[in-house]
C-alpha cells in the first residue's frame, strides 16, 4: 500500500485528503507543523504533500533535512502555498519537488497528480455538478446545479464548517437551492448524501433548513424520511427567508432584506469554469496569526476618492507586511494596471473621472481576475445586483469597520481549494 504524508496546519485540508486518499487504498499520515513533519518523515512515505507556510520549522528547512538523508532525499514532494512567486519556486528546485500548487488548489488536479506520482488509482467523480456557497446576514446559502457530484458534495461539508467558524454563526440557518437537475429515483442517493453532509457540517436543526425547489420528487423524498423531519421544502425564496430572518426588527426590514438577498444570490448566475465547487476555505479562525499570514506580502489596491476611507484602511493595515497602493480615483488605478499586479482590490463605486463600474469593465476587458471587494454607501438593490453580476466577490456597506475588512479578506484569500 502506498503511503502519503501530509504536512499542513489547516486541519480541514488534512482531514479531507486523509478521508479521500484513505478511501482509495492509500495510507495517510498527517503532521500539524514542520517539526512534526520531520519526525513523521522517518517512516519514509512514498509522497510528501507539504504547505509552504509552516510554523515551528519552515518548509525549506524541512526539505533541507530531507535532502541530507540518503533514505529520505528520493521522496517526491508536492508543495502548496497561499502565495507563490518565481523566487520561491526556484528555491525548491533542488529538493525533488514535483509540483507546486498555488492555493486555492483545484482538488481534481491535485488528486490526478497524486495518482500520477504514486501510481495508485484514485476515484475522481467527473459527473456534472456545481456547488456554490454564500453567507448573507448569517444565513448560509448553498446552490446546487446540474447534478450531485460526489467529490464536490464531500467538499461542501468542509466549506460549510469553515464559513460557520469564520462568521461565528451560533445558530446556523441554511437555504439549499436546487436547480437544473432532472430529479428521479436515481438522484435519491445524491440528494441524501447532500442533506446528510449539510446536517453534519452545520449542526443546524432541521427547522432551520429550507430547500428551495419546485420539484415534487424532492418534496416527497424529504417528507417520507423521518431523519429529515422539520426540513421545509419551499418554492419561494422570500417565504423561506421570512422565517429565517424573523429576528430582524420589523416586517418591513425583513421583506427588504429577503428581497435583497434573493436578488444577490439568484441573479448572478453560474460562474464560468470552476469556482467554490472544488475548493474549501482553509483554517480560518479569526485570529491575529491568521490575519498576519494572509496579509504577508500582499499587493492590495485601494481605489476610493474619500481621503478619510483611504486613511482608515491605511491605519487598519499598519503593522502588517502588506503593500498598500492608494488611488484617489478610477483613472489612476486603471493607468497603474499595466505596471503592477494586485492580489486584492478594495473598490468604491462612486468616484470622479472613472467610477467603480468603469474599473470593473476595465478589469474584465484586460482579463484581470484579482478578487474585488466593493466598499460603498450605496445600498440600492439594482446597484448591488449589478456589482455582483460584474464579478465582485463581496460588498461591504460604509461606514466600514476594520474587523469586517479582515474577515472578508480571510474568507476570499485564506483558502486551500
Amino acid at each position: 500500500m502506498k503511503r502519503v504524508l501530509i504536512v499542513d496546519e489547516a486541519s480541514l485540508f488534512r482531514e479531507y485528503l486523509e478521508t479521500k486518499l484513505g478511501g482509495n487504498n492509500i495510507e495517510v499520515a498527517t503532521a500539524i507543523n514542520g517539526l512534526d513533519g520531520v519526525t513523521k518523515l522517518r517512516n519514509i512515505p512514498d509522497l510528501l504533500i507539504m504547505d509552504y507556510n509552516l510554523s515551528r520549522q519552515g518548509c525549506v528547512e524541512v526539505l533541507k533535512q530531507k535532502k541530507a538523508s540518503s533514505a529520505l532525499a528520493p521522496i517526491p514532494v508536492i508543495i502548496t502555498a497561499q502565495q507563490f512567486d518565481q523566487k520561491k519556486i526556484l528555491e525548491l528546485v533542488p529538493y525533488n519537488v514535483k509540483k507546486v500548487f498555488a492555493k486555492p488548489v483545484k482538488i481534481d488536479t491535485l488528486l490526478a497528480t497524486i495518482q500520477e506520482i504514486t501510481g495508485q488509482p484514485i476515484d475522481i467523480d467527473k459527473s456534472p455538478g456545481i456547488i456554490e456557497v454564500h453567507v448573507n446576514d448569517d444565513i448560509v446559502f448553498v446552490e446546487v446545479t446540474e447534478g450531485f457530484n460526489r467529490d464536490k458534495t464531500d467538499l461542501l461539508r468542509f466549506k460549510i464548517a469553515e464559513l460557520i467558524n469564520l462568521y461565528q454563526i451560533k445558530t446556523p440557518k441554511l437555504i439549499v437551492m436546487l436547480s437544473g437537475i432532472n430529479f428521479s429515483f436515481t438522484e435519491g442517493p445524491g440528494l441524501q448524501k447532500l442533506l446528510n453532509n449539510i446536517l453534519e457540517a452545520s449542526g443546524a436543526s432541521q427547522g432551520n433548513i429550507r430547500i428551495l425547489t419546485r420539484d415534487e420528487f424532492v418534496k416527497n423524498f424529504i417528507k417520507d424520511r423521518k431523519e429529515y423531519e422539520g426540513i421545509e421544502v419551499v418554492s419561494n425564496l422570500q417565504y423561506a427567508l421570512d422565517g429565517l430572518l424573523k429576528d430582524l426588527e420589523t416586517t418591513e426590514n425583513r421583506e427588504e432584506q429577503a428581497e435583497l438577498i434573493s436578488d444577490k444570490v439568484l441573479s448572478v448566475g453560474n460562474p464560468e469554469g470552476e469556482s467554490v465547487q472544488l475548493r474549501f476555505e482553509g483554517e480560518m479562525k479569526f485570529g491575529a496569526d491568521d490575519i498576519k499570514i494572509t496579509l504577508e506580502d500582499l499587493n492590495i489596491a485601494v481605489v476610493d476618492d474619500d481621503e478619510g476611507i483611504r486613511e482608515l484602511i491605511k491605519h487598519t493595515f499598519h503593522g502588517f507586511d502588506t503593500n498598500l497602493n492608494l488611488f484617489p480615483d478610477g483613472v489612476e488605478f486603471i493607468t497603474a494596471l499595466g505596471r503592477k499586479n494586485f492580489d486584492l482590490i478594495l473598490l468604491d463605486l462612486v468616484m470622479p473621472r472613472a467610477d467603480g463600474f468603469a474599473v470593473l469593465r476595465e478589469l474584465k476587458d484586460k482579463n484581470i481576475t484579482s478578487p474585488v471587494i466593493v466598499l460603498s454607501a450605496i445600498s440600492e438593490r439594482e446597484t448591488v445586483i449589478r456589482a455582483f453580476q460584474m464579478g465582485v466577490k463581496s460588498y461591504l456597506m460604509k461606514p466600514i469597520k476594520p474587523a469586517d475588512i479582515f474577515k472578508k479578506i480571510l474568507e476570499i484569500l485564506r483558502v486551500n481549494f
